[in-house]
């Protein structure tokens, strides 16, 4: 009686539906894991806020770990490794068709999609004396990627690619890259993280730094050549000392689950984060992208039931071919 008087008294402060205190959570799990990225960026920000919030509401014991990022997710809750995952949308349709770096071969067709999270523009960061201030200044230059199997590693030696642009790649996390970039032992940082990216933040207070994106023309070629990124503006005033925008490309992120996770819990879940935008944005300003509206970013992926039961409710329109 204890358990269900707490039930409906979540239910009442959280907006969840009364269908939580009913469902039979025999089948849910009493912990489960969120696969992040590294410290520094943005998912393991929002990743271990959205831990948080499952645990405190749901009952269960939710935890965020540090990976490699959306690649890694990919296969760790392919393999039932993590319960849920985050992901950019690039990495995981490689996922999806079984062209990831990380499994080639391995069709993810045990993904399943929860709810849309933001988008990830590509930015580059290096400290002013070094003179580098455009992606073509790279050209020969110490370039961290970020950690190997992330987003940023993924699509940017490709945007070299794509811009003629040879540099020396290593790979790292966000906060040892920015420490890098300071001490002098890289030239440049280029990542993918919501803005604004912690790290680069950080460094920009710190010391005297170049962020940029790309160029009109350097934009063109990439969106011809890679039609799963788009266009994104950065706005002014996110790091400071610099008060104006800029332009660059983006993906979209989205939290998935493994097909065999119960469906109430997957109905909570995503519940949980859309009808909680408020408290979405306490975790990352990102967030504010996180709402039911943007279901429709997903293309390809299989939505998890759960999720469907809670976006039909909204009256969002998901595709037949994106159910079970």
């Amino acid at each position: 009686m204890r358990f269900l008087t707490a039930a409906a008294a979540v239910a009442a402060t959280f907006g969840l539906s009364p269908a939580f205190a009913q469902d039979d959570r025999a089948d849910w799990p009493s912990s489960l894991t969120v696969g992040t990225a590294s410290q520094g960026g943005t998912y393991f920000i929002y990743g271990t806020g959205l831990a948080g919030l499952i645990s405190q509401n749901l009952n269960v014991n939710a935890s965020a770990e540090v990976t490699g990022g959306p690649v890694q997710n990919a296969t760790l809750v392919e393999t039932g490794d993590h319960q849920i995952g985050l992901v950019t949308m690039g990495p995981a349709y490689e996922a999806w068709t079984g062209n990831s770096e990380l499994a080639p071969g391995v069709e993810h067709k045990s993904l399943r999609a929860l709810f849309p999270m933001y988008q990830t523009p590509f930015e580059a960061v290096a400290l002013q004396s070094s003179g580098i201030a455009d992606v073509t200044d790279m050209a020969g230059k110490r370039v961290s990627v970020g950690p190997a199997g992330g987003t940023a590693a993924t699509y940017w030696p490709r945007f070299f690619e794509v811009l003629g642009i040879e540099a020396n790649i290593s790979y790292s996390g966000a906060n040892d890259a920015t420490g890098q970039v300071k001490d002098g032992l890289i030239d440049a940082f280029a990542f993918a993280a919501g803005v604004p990216i912690s790290a680069f933040a950080q460094i920009a207070a710190e010391n005297p730094v170049n962020i940029f994106g790309f160029t009109d023309e350097q934009l063109a070629q990439i969106l011809e050549a890679m039609p799963e990124v788009a266009e994104f503006e950065v706005p002014g005033g996110l790091y400071q000392g610099f008060p104006d925008s800029h332009k660059t490309v983006a993906m979209w992120n989205f939290a998935v689950a493994h097909q065999d996770m119960p469906e109430s819990l997957a109905y909570e879940i995503t519940k949980l984060v859309m009808d909680g935008n408020e408290a979405m944005m306490q975790i990352h300003a990102t967030a504010a992208e996180t709402i039911p509206e943007n279901a429709d970013k997903n293309s390809f992926m299989t939505y998890h039931p759960g999720a469907l039961r809670y976006f039909d409710e909204k009256g969002i329109e998901i595709p037949a071919e994106l159910r079970d």
